[in-house]
């Protein structure tokens, strides 16, 4: 069958069959226009008063919108930018970050390490035209809605397991998870973490700052951990504690990762 030009997969498709040699995609670029939100200092309870005072002027604004986090106002040796802390921000009040600019290259390691992009900037932004804020009275997102993360409030046991993509936060208490958790997925809680199970994904204590959470896992393969904003990611976990019963906690600042015998 002749084909002219690139219409062969929809000529094919009109006919109801596939070939091998058919397009299955395209790539293309596209521009699209995302909201920035422009750290101006470290400081995550700051962040969640205003951000969250934002969020309930106008329901819908923000409400499974992707944000990109804006670095280059921030110090470039301030590598401790608080990325476990500061995703779980974002997706807790409805927002889907999905990548950074600007920044240091120590801040771009701890971005890829939440599966942040790192993207450019413009080639001739305008000032007047990039980053502007958003007004307060423009509608913005309502707090949690139908999304994919599983928002329980207090402590919650789950009992199935959490498969990829799949989050699970547990605002104000415990999460507790009795199943496997897999890679990809991420577990979220104010509080502590317990998973009795084979745990592969992410999780994240003390989501809102409180220093005295833990994570305990019966068998540690974790993509990352992390604390109070204090994370360690799969390659800086010594080969000795993976597979094991363990439990994560801050000592003095410092995150440990010491087996449970």
């Amino acid at each position: 069958m002749a084909v002219n030009s690139g219409s062969q997969a929809e000529e094919v498709a009109e006919q109801g069959t596939f070939g091998e040699d058919s397009p299955a995609f395209e790539l293309k670029a596209a521009a699209f226009t995302l909201p920035v939100i422009r750290l101006l200092r470290l400081d995550t309870e700051a962040l969640e008063v205003q951000l969250t005072s934002k969020v309930q002027q106008a329901p819908g604004f923000f409400e499974h919108t992707p944000v990109v986090i804006e670095l280059s106002e921030l110090p470039a040796d301030e590598d401790d930018v608080g990325f476990p802390a500061l995703v779980g921000l974002l997706r807790g009040l409805g927002m889907i970050p999905v990548g950074v600019r600007g920044g240091s290259r120590a801040q771009h390691e701890a971005a890829k390490a939440m599966e942040l992009a790192i993207l450019r900037e413009a080639a001739s932004p305008r000032k007047t035209e990039a980053s502007q804020p958003i007004p307060d009275d423009v509608p913005i997102a309502s707090k949690l809605g139908d999304r994919d993360v599983g928002v329980e409030t207090g402590s919650h046991v789950i009992d199935r397991p959490v498969r990829s993509g799949q989050r699970v936060y547990a605002a104000g208490g415990d999460l507790t998870v009795l199943a496997p958790v897999n890679s990809g997925a991420e577990l979220m809680a104010d509080g502590n973490i317990h998973v009795y199970a084979p745990m592969r994904g992410r999780a994240m204590a003390g989501l809102h700052g409180d220093t005295k959470a833990r994570i305990f896992c019966s068998d540690l393969q974790a993509e990352l951990v992390s604390v109070a904003g204090h994370y360690r990611v799969s390659d800086r976990i010594p080969a000795e504690l993976k597979g094991r019963r363990i439990q994560v906690f801050l000592e003095q600042s410092t995150l440990r990762i010491e087996p449970l015998e």
